[in-house]
């Protein structure tokens, strides 16, 4: 929980007033989940704003053959199928654990409360909903102008330990080749 509060406080450069801090945390919830498990299926609707406490997640849309992975989220990030969450829609990817997983999770009506009745709740909601669109933007920037070989270093650097804990099948997906260029890749650069 402290973690949170630091990464907040941090975040939004501000000290958290114990009341806000404790009304924040009452609306709270810590989960564990198993590795593959399903946190959001497609076509169901968002209700979580989530934060990482430990654990690797990754969002993909399913196909047949092979999903397309499309982002990892890591300790002390937020994950959430956020375009479902605000716009109470369904989603159309879903969201696994790679992991073991411990979340702390606030609902999308408890959230609407927090902003409501507490000066800080906004500013939270702010930063979270800053995180999730600054690392978004990258991601497609990183698309745009990068080679497949650069997503790959870009993300060994980023998260070098974790990496490890990521089959290579999804690592390939995310940087939009096949495992077997994938294999060449990693080839060329050890």
């Amino acid at each position: 929980m402290n973690q949170i509060r630091q990464y907040f406080e941090h975040a939004i450069q501000k000290k958290i007033r114990d009341e806000e801090w404790a009304f924040f945390v009452s609306k709270l919830s810590r989960q564990e989940f198993p590795k593959k498990h399903i946190l959001l299926k497609e076509g169901q609707i968002e209700n979580y704003l989530s934060f990482v406490e430990a654990g690797i997640i990754r969002y993909y849309v399913p196909k047949l053959e092979n999903d397309l992975t499309f982002t990892f989220v890591f300790d002390n990030n937020f994950v959430s199928g956020y375009n479902s969450f605000l716009t109470r829609e369904p989603s159309t990817y879903q969201i696994e654990t790679l992991t073991k997983t411990t979340l702390w999770r606030v609902t999308y009506n408890d959230l609407q409360t927090i902003y409501s009745e507490t000066e800080i709740g906004n500013l939270i909601g702010r930063q979270a909903s800053e995180d999730l669109f600054l690392k978004k933007s990258k991601r497609e920037l990183s698309l745009l102008n990068e080679t497949a070989e650069q997503r790959y270093q870009n993300l060994f650097v980023e998260q070098p330990y974790l990496i490890q804990q990521i089959p290579l099948k999804y690592i390939a997906s995310y940087i939009g080749v096949t495992p077997q260029a994938l294999s060449r890749i990693r080839k060329r650069i050890s």
